[in-house]
């Protein structure tokens, strides 16, 4: 099956219905993380169809629950999730946000070449990043551990705001660590198409009063 046969029967397993642009620019995006992985080394994934059930698949999952105007990356990496869910929602706007130089003159590259207009890279570090406008939805597949994402994100929550952290297993144990002021809202299982291994989405609010 060639990836783009793979996505499109992805994305009818996910129930999202995007356009052939859009779906083109998907696999325009994981070529173009193809050729750069040959010198910058973005993700240990080298296999076209596995980028597209690891990379692309795995990141759209997420968008049905995210309702975000304006939603930060935090060490986007390679721009997982944030450039799958820029290039399949233009009304929000995604900051991709990575300390790493090399990642982020990759980011910058793929925000150009994509035309996503609604994209931005920082390139700096997210406890010492100050932000104009702070966002409704933080989000992260690369931190390991949510108490300390949460931790080094809080000053970029809006009032309102939700925490959102992909995981793999049930991550009860980091529930039970997280800061007094946070409160799980929900925890999504989800089925990714390609990939065998658990999934789940938390979705952390912060108490206001407490905060």
């Amino acid at each position: 099956m060639s990836p783009a046969d793979q996505l499109q029967r992805g994305l009818i397993a996910l129930g999202l219905t995007l356009e052939r642009d859009i779906q083109q620019r998907l696999l325009d995006y994981i070529a173009l993380i193809e050729k750069w992985n040959r010198i910058y080394n973005l993700t240990a994934i080298r296999e076209p169809e596995k980028m597209v059930s690891h990379h692309l698949l795995d990141s759209l999952a997420v968008a049905p629950h995210l309702h975000a105007k304006r939603l930060l990356d935090v060490g986007s990496g390679a721009g997982l999730p944030g450039i799958p869910l820029a290039l399949a929602s233009a009304q929000m706007h995604v900051t991709l946000l990575d300390s790493n130089h090399k990642k982020t003159a990759f980011l910058n590259q793929a925000v150009m070449e994509l035309g996503l207009k609604n994209a931005e890279v920082c390139a700096d570090r997210v406890e010492s990043w100050q932000a104009q406008e702070k966002f409704d939805v933080i989000i992260s597949r690369a931190f390991s551990d949510m108490g300390e994402f949460v931790r080094m994100t809080q000053h970029l929550l809006a009032p309102g705001g939700l925490f959102v952290a992909m995981k793999g297993l049930h991550p009860y144990e980091e529930i039970e660590k997280l800061p007094p002021d946070c409160r799980v809202r929900q925890v999504l299982p989800l089925a990714i198409p390609g990939l065998d291994g658990a999934r789940h989405l938390v979705l952390i609010g912060r108490d206001e009063q407490a905060a």
